[in-house]
């Protein structure tokens, strides 16, 4: 089979489709022939050496895949040979073929697309997670989404719109405020051309934001934080600014660690606010949680509640492409690879 491999750090150039021996399943396990890949931020990073939680390189990354089962290990029932599913994959995911626990590999609706389903399991498990078991987002809130045209941030936005009387700030370039309203973004707001701090304060009368979902990391942590209601809650789940350019710079990465605040426990308890993390790939040992998430979001997307947005799709041999979409912030949704 072909997979898409990052054979050392560097740009997007240095990906590399290789041909590699089919996986077996083992006990327990099903094999799925795949026919769309999610491709996150994550795997940027780890392209470009930024990501600790990457296997060892070389090595071929990929946390979501759809496709349709094809063989079964010893002792599994089901899904049956010729099931259409939708899975998470602990890496492994860029590839013709992977082999996943049954348990972990979810019947897609006859609706769902292979395209929707591969830009649904991580996205929507990472956004579901963030605002019903950490966040716990009630009627009337309101909370603040950065990267809101990406494929978490518009999971979030659709999830947050399910739950009655929530207003909606994300930050996003301009071109893409068109698209956030269609999908329920009350006030987008251009980051490059504003002080989206400033922006949400005058919005508020300045009382801020119930929730503040933050991949940047750095200033922009200390930025959300100011920016709580009382009993509010920061969210941080990534740390995109650490990425800038298509390489890793040491010089950037430093002064970015020096940007993160440090929170005191006293600081917190005095000004009645929360500090939250979410990395859903140090959740492996919690599958059943993920899994009992994924479900629920299937069940919404039933409903007609969500619906994945796909921004692009890129054969394997241009995954140099998808990755540079990615990195340059042009994608409006999810980002994926097609064998």
């Amino acid at each position: 089979m072909r997979c898409v491999s990052i054979p050392r750090p560097g740009g997007p150039e240095v990906l590399e489709v290789r041909e590699v021996p089919d996986p077996v399943p083992g006990p327990g396990q099903v094999r799925v022939r795949v026919r769309a890949a999610g491709l996150n931020f994550a795997e940027v990073m780890a392209r470009m050496g930024l990501y600790p939680d990457a296997p060892k390189l070389p090595a071929v990354m990929g946390y979501e895949i759809s496709g349709v089962v094809d063989a079964l290990g010893e002792g599994v029932g089901g899904p049956e040979p010729g099931s259409r599913v939708l899975a998470l994959t602990r890496f492994g995911g860029h590839a013709e073929a992977v082999v996943v626990s049954s348990s972990q590999a979810v019947v897609m609706p006859d609706a769902m697309t292979f395209e929707e389903a591969a830009a649904l399991p991580l996205n929507y498990a990472t956004a579901y997670h963030m605002l019903f078991e950490v966040g716990h987002l009630e009627r009337g809130q309101s909370i603040l989404v950065h990267m809101a045209a990406g494929g978490v941030g518009i999971a979030l936005v659709q999830l947050a719109r399910t739950v009655p009387e929530v207003t909606i700030f994300g930050t996003s370039s301009a071109s893409k405020h068109e698209v956030l309203r269609s999908e329920g973004c009350h006030h987008p707001i251009d980051y490059r051309s504003k002080d989206y701090a400033a922006e949400v304060r005058r919005l508020t009368n300045g009382r801020g934001v119930h929730l503040v979902l933050d991949p940047l990391g750095g200033a922009d942590w200390r930025k959300g934080y100011a920016l709580l209601r009382p009993a509010g809650l920061l969210v941080a789940y990534g740390f995109a600014n650490i990425a800038s350019g298509e390489r890793r710079s040491w010089f950037r990465l430093a002064g970015q660690a020096l940007r993160v605040p440090r929170f005191s426990p006293l600081a917190l308890m005095n000004e009645n606010r929360g500090l939250a993390g979410v990395n859903l790939g140090h959740l492996w040992g919690e599958v059943e949680l993920l899994m009992s998430e994924i479900r629920s979001v299937v069940e919404l997307y039933r409903a007609g509640a969500v619906r994945p947005r796909v921004d692009s799709t890129y054969p394997f041999a241009r995954a140099a492409d998808a990755h540079r979409r990615i990195q340059e912030r042009k994608n409006v949704g999810k980002v994926l690879l097609v064998p």
